[in-house]
């Protein structure tokens, strides 16, 4: 029970570090977001973020060997095992390196080959987008890594490291929203140029304190046969997952760039900078979670791993509906006083962006433990083989005339349709109850979702686009939807817990 104790407050105590993180982060990059927009165009803005998309189809190969470091560091710490734990990390750095070399190669072939034969970039800007592909191509293989040392800081669950360093990372993205404001150069090469010396700058950084702190992460060219074999199949039916992912995701945004051009990639990123700023807070949740989970999975303590998959849905889930609502009901508000110039088609991207985020949020727990099993084979050919009918689907909507939009329509279907999946293979794999999940999280979030937006959406009908109503909406929104989150959302213990702690700091 002690242990037990200390897990929950060491998983709350890295969740405030990274919150505090998350804040930061988020006033910076919405701030330099909007520097950004307004200072490369909107043309510039999306052909920057959709040949970035180009080089990110080669994290499909990334991904997989990513996940398999985070899974077998994290697992080997639960074991307690030290002398493997300094060969996995030896073999993981090896294969990022080679892995590098690989993507390298396929970029300056391939990637170039669909950028200026098959990509929609006005001709007098193709130069330009070559550079910012190079300069991504670089940047991507520094991101790639340094995913052992990003691993490792994680597993060893010291997220005040990871949040300083990215504090730092965002310090730096903020000098150069005023370096591009006044460069005489071509904005748009200047920035990617800034973003890959950031990218080293990180890197570095990261290196330099796991060697400090961790007796793990001191290189040594290691090529144990049995490692490898392990993380590579691991890697290799995880590959399935992260390839459908990486096709749903840079795919649609590349199909939307072929039939309309540079201008709703601009609109699809700023509703991705909305969500990144928003789902960061379920992402630093989940950072913190996601080493518990694997742990109480690798020392056999099955019972502890369903609260934190129980809880950590709804969690996740309450966390992304408090902070979405009132972006939901306020859009466009919200997008003309933080950008002024505002994308066409960008108000409905951010709406649709942020439901399929909460659809998947209720997920992430259920990957994780699926993760930590390594059983993978089955679970990535049947959730996959879904995820994959993202991309031809999509295609059939836009080739028969559909809105842009109707991507991320499709995303959220089938989103769904994986939650589903998820639900049946994971009873096999680690005995999940889908009856239990139903019951504890999803049809708990769907009253809670119900209940929560009756009073905002009210308010919304009547009354205008000001600042009055802006103001009283979110704050209706909150207010609803944490009282709806505590007698609805919570069950007794829970609310018990929360009405203790609040105790404490009103007596303090």
């Amino acid at each position: 029970m002690s242990q037990t104790s200390d897990n929950n407050r060491r998983i709350a105590k890295n969740t405030l570090l990274l919150y505090f993180r998350m804040l930061f982060m988020m006033v910076v990059s919405l701030y330099t977001s909007r520097v950004v927009l307004n200072s490369l165009g909107v043309e510039d803005f999306g052909i920057y973020n959709v040949v970035g998309g180009v080089v990110a189809m080669f994290s499909v190969i990334s991904g997989t060997l990513s996940a398999a470091i985070s899974r077998f560091i994290t697992y080997e710490l639960g074991k307690e095992n030290q002398e493997k734990l300094n060969k996995i990390f030896s073999a993981s750095v090896t294969i990022q390196l080679l892995l590098s070399l690989i993507i390298v190669i396929l970029i300056e072939s391939v990637g170039i080959w669909f950028l200026n034969e098959k990509m929609t970039i006005p001709l007098e800007r193709m130069a330009s987008a070559n550079w910012v592909l190079q300069f991504s191509v670089i940047t991507f293989v520094i991101n790639l890594i340094s995913v052992p040392y990003n691993a490792a800081i994680i597993a060893h669950e010291k997220m005040s490291a990871f949040a300083y360093i990215s504090i730092l990372e965002a310090i730096c993205k903020l000098a150069i929203a005023f370096f591009i404001m006044i460069s005489h150069i071509d904005k748009l090469i200047f920035y990617a140029i800034l973003m890959c010396l950031v990218s080293i700058i990180v890197r570095f950084t990261y290196g330099h304190y796991c060697k400090k702190h961790f007796e793990e992460c001191t290189y040594h060219f290691h090529w144990d046969k049995e490692i490898l074999k392990n993380m590579f199949g691991f890697a290799g039916w995880n590959f399935i997952g992260a390839s459908s992912a990486v096709l749903r995701d840079q795919g649609g945004n590349i199909i939307l760039n072929i039939y309309f051009g540079p201008s709703v990639n601009a609109a699809r990123s700023i509703a991705n900078q909305v969500n990144g700023a928003i789902t960061g807070f379920v992402q630093n949740f989940m950072t913190a979670l996601n080493p518990q989970i694997t742990k109480s999975y690798a020392s056999n303590d099955r019972g502890y791993m369903m609260a934190l998959i129980f809880q950590g849905a709804r969690l996740s889930f309450y966390m992304l509906l408090l902070l979405s609502l009132p972006v939901l009901i306020n859009t466009h508000y919200i997008l003309v006083i933080w950008l002024k110039l505002v994308p066409e088609h960008a108000v409905l991207f951010v709406q649709l962006i942020l439901i399929f985020a909460m659809s998947e949020s209720i997920s992430n727990p259920l990957i994780t433990a699926m993760l930590a099993t390594g059983k993978i084979r089955n679970y990535q050919i049947v959730v996959g083989a879904f995820q994959i009918l993202n991309l031809p689907i999509s295609y059939i909507c836009l080739e028969l005339g559909c809105i842009p939009e109707s991507v991320l329509v499709v995303a959220i279907f089938i989103s769904q349709i994986c939650l589903a999946a998820r639900l049946y293979m994971l009873r096999g794999l680690i005995g999940l109850s889908s009856k239990q999940y139903l019951k504890k999280v999803y049809f708990n979030i769907l009253i809670v979702t119900f209940f929560s937006l009756i009073i905002p959406c009210i308010l919304r009908r009547y009354m205008n686009d000001t600042f009055f109503a802006f103001v009283l909406i979110t704050l209706s929104s909150l207010v609803c939807t944490l009282i709806v989150i505590y007698y609805i959302g919570c069950n007794r213990d829970e609310r018990a817990f929360v009405f203790s702690k609040f105790s404490k700091i009103k007596i303090k």
